[in-house]
């Protein structure tokens, strides 16, 4: 019987050790992977932004900055740390959602200096290098094409901590655990007439970012003097730049629906987009009831 124990308690370290060696082993996979063409998260309302009924005319917008308003910078860890809390390419993140929705036309403003800088080169080199003759063969540069609607705002919150807890246990020293951590970010977008600089429409959109982190472990004699101690875990954090990617691209399709209502823009297919509106005030009100629960509660 004791010889069967020990048999026993030996297959169980040897399986024990195969596969934390073999974790080990596969972990420099997980971490070096090619480069992939597009993101590598498809955010779950990008489907949605994208499938949006196409408008009669796609509007020219403006986009100079739209970055980070919220000054934080990452918790240290252990030494000094002045990374930020959040991207700093909130304006790419912004164009792009632009340009996928199919509804706008973004012009190059962020940018600015550097398109002009170059077209200043353009006529300079003609000037120099070309004679009277040559000249008026080349057509001159094209007016750059200006927008009728600027878009403003920020990262205006970005809440860490909001809710967390876990649960675990722990028996004769086998036990395990899962803990998990909310944090929030808060955007607003704007749309400005360029022509009398009113205000047109302002949207929020939040996302909320979850972390999860789960473990367990072992912790026991097997004989005397013969201790056995082993742990095992994983962490799960949803990246910060496709939450703010996400809640970027909530507004951007938010602000397409608020502006069709007071008359900005037009789709082609009215039938098609006013199941959009139905579904989209569908959303609002459940977030309404969901509010008040919790303001109840």
């Amino acid at each position: 019987m004791n010889f069967f124990k020990k048999g026993l308690k030996f297959i169980f370290v040897a399986i024990l050790i195969v596969a934390l060696t073999s974790c080990a082993g596969s972990l420099p996979k997980t971490l070096s992977q090619e480069a992939v063409s597009g993101p590598e998260y498809i955010t779950s309302i990008h489907e949605d932004l994208i499938s949006l009924p196409k408008p009669k005319q796609k509007v020219p917008v403006a986009v100079y900055k739209f970055r980070d308003q919220t000054g934080q910078y990452k918790p240290p860890t252990g030494s000094t740390n002045f990374s930020t809390a959040v991207t700093q390419g909130a304006t790419s993140i912004l164009i792009k959602a632009l340009e996928d929705s199919g509804w706008f036309l973004p012009v190059e403003r962020e940018g600015l200096a550097n398109l002009l800088q170059e077209r200043r080169i353009i006529l300079q080199m003609r000037d120099i290098y070309l004679n009277d003759n040559e000249k008026k063969t080349i057509e001159p540069l094209p007016p750059l094409l200006y927008a009728g609607v600027l878009f403003e705002g920020g990262i205006i919150g970005y809440d860490t901590n909001i809710t967390s807890g876990g649960i675990g246990a722990k028996y004769f020293g086998l036990g395990g655990a899962v803990e998990y951590r909310v944090d929030r970010v808060t955007i607003y977008l704007r749309a400005v007439s360029v022509k009398t600089g009113t205000v047109l429409k302002t949207v929020q959109a939040t996302k909320v970012i979850l972390s999860k982190e789960i473990t367990a472990g072992i912790f026991r004699y097997v004989r005397l003097n013969r201790l056995l101690e082993a742990e095992a875990g994983i962490a799960a954090n949803e990246p910060v730049e496709m939450a703010v990617q996400e809640a970027i691209e909530k507004a951007v399709y938010d602000m397409i629906i608020e502006g069709y209502k007071i008359g900005l823009w037009e789709p082609e297919n009215q039938e098609e987009f006013k199941k959009r509106l139905e579904k989209y005030h569908a959303q609002l009100q459940k977030i309404k009831e969901r509010t008040n629960e919790n303001v109840l509660e």
